[in-house]
This record gives structure tokens, C-alpha cells and sequence, in this order.
């Protein structure tokens, strides 16, 4: 398939990170060119990480802590740059993956989606248009005017999920936002993934909950020590998928 047919393809990625600040050298190292170099303490997170998503496919990241889910949501985000290789997007993403950052303490929640729905690129008509059904879903109508640093966190998470949401963009990026809050919330959360689902948009989703995996993803990719394992086809047969647990 085309690149131009893809929402997203990642090839040959890698992305490498040091577990500590300082370090010592080789003599080997300094005369080394530097993209050869090895770096006392470097790891890679992931490499040589390559793979194809379709529109409209709902994609589940599965694999033990420490493995690279999280770090690959983020390269897909561009949260991250790569070290190597590279992802391709075709269309913009909506992520919802640390939701409650960019959040400002001492804005209200009023002044607050305004800036950041504004971040996420929404204009001033949009957020205008969108405003009274986000502060509904968040369920925070008594607390428009209290700044955001006097909420609770699952306020905070209900009006960052609310937020991002509301973004009309083809491609969805999920990282255990679900597996905040309560039970009623996580519930509607739920009905707003199937109704973006049956919009006809991209999900990609990370979660070590097998039931919110087989419920909305329809293929898995499992990462073990940075690299990609497996592309299962149907995570709800699954039969070949490694269990998401830790």
C-alpha cells in the first residue's frame, strides 16, 4: 500500500535515551564518528520498529513495563524525535496520552480550555461552539471560574479527556487515560471512543487492560525489550497475543 493511503507508518524507527547524566568514554568512542558512537549509559528504547496502519483500524500496544509502549504513543505524537528512521502521518492526531499537561494552575477551568483546546489548534469560533459540551461531558458546570489547580485529579482528567476529545482529527492516540477515574466516567469515556470509532477514525491505544484492549482493538503489536515482537491480526480472537500484563 501507498504511503499516501496509510494514516500512519513507522519504518525502521529507533530512539535511544541514557540512564544517567554523566559518563566515561573509550578512547575508541572520541575518535569515533559521531552517529557510531556509544554512550556510557545509552540505551535504546526501541529499534528497528517498523509497521503500517490503515485508516479506520483501532491498533492495541501490548507488552510488559519498561518496554517501549509509551515511548513509541509518543513518537507517533512527536513528543519525541527519533534517533532513527522515522513515522509518517497522514492527517493530524489527537492525543490523549498525559492529558492533564499544559494545563495552567491558576487559570480557571474556563480560561483553561479556551488555551488549551487554542493549543491543540481549535480557532476561537470552534472552542466557542464546543464550550458548553465540554465543560457538560467533564460534568464541571459549578466550576467554571475555580482555577484548575483546585480541582481534584479526576476533575483534571475529566476536562483534559473532555478537551482532546472534542479535537476533530482522523487519528487517536490512547495512553491508560481510562484507567483513571471513576467507574461512571470511565463509562462515558468509553461511549465517546465508540462514537470516534464509528466516525471512522484511528486508534491507537496503550493499555495493560485486556478487556478495554479486545473491546475497542481490532489488531495488536507487541513490544519486548524495544522491539516490535508481534503484529497479531485480531486482538479480540487473539490467540497467538502475548497476555497485556506486567
Amino acid at each position: 500500500m501507498a504511503a499516501s493511503d496509510l494514516a500512519i507508518r513507522v519504518h525502521d524507527l529507533g530512539v535511544r535515551f541514557r540512564r544517567n547524566r554523566r559518563g566515561r568514554r573509550s578512547i575508541k568512542d572520541l575518535f569515533a564518528d559521531s552517529s557510531r558512537r556509544s554512550k556510557p549509559g545509552e540505551f535504546w528504547a526501541l529499534r528497528n520498529v517498523g509497521f503500517d496502519v490503515r485508516p479506520g483500524e483501532s491498533i492495541g500496544v501490548v507488552g510488559r513495563n519498561g518496554q517501549g509502549k509509551s515511548t513509541l504513543l509518543k513518537l507517533v505524537a512527536g513528543v519525541l524525535i527519533p534517533d532513527e528512521g522515522g513515522v509518517d502521518i497522514r492527517g493530524g492526531v489527537a492525543p490523549l496520552i498525559e492529558i492533564t499537561g499544559g494545563f495552567v494552575g491558576d487559570l480557571t477551568v474556563r480560561e483553561n480550555v479556551r488555551l488549551t483546546a487554542g493549543l491543540h489548534g481549535m480557532t476561537r469560533a470552534e472552542v466557542a461552539r464546543r464550550y458548553d459540551g465540554i465543560i457538560d461531558f467533564a460534568e464541571l458546570d459549578d466550576f467554571q471560574y475555580t482555577p484548575y489547580k483546585h480541582l481534584s485529579n479526576g476533575m483534571k482528567v475529566r476536562l483534559a479527556f473532555s478537551v482532546v476529545s472534542q479535537l476533530e482529527e482522523p487519528i487517536l492516540l490512547v495512553d491508560e487515560v481510562l484507567a483513571v477515574g471513576d467507574k461512571a466516567f470511565r463509562e462515558k469515556c468509553y461511549r465517546r471512543i465508540d462514537e470516534l470509532l464509528a466516525e471512522g477514525r484511528t486508534l491507537f491505544f496503550v493499555s495493560h487492560n485486556e478487556r478495554d484492549l479486545r473491546r475497542f482493538c481490532t489488531r495488536g503489536l507487541y513490544l519486548d525489550k524495544g522491539a516490535l515482537k508481534l503484529d497479531g491480526a485480531d486482538t479480540r480472537d487473539a490467540e497467538g497475543l502475548p497476555e497485556p500484563t506486567e
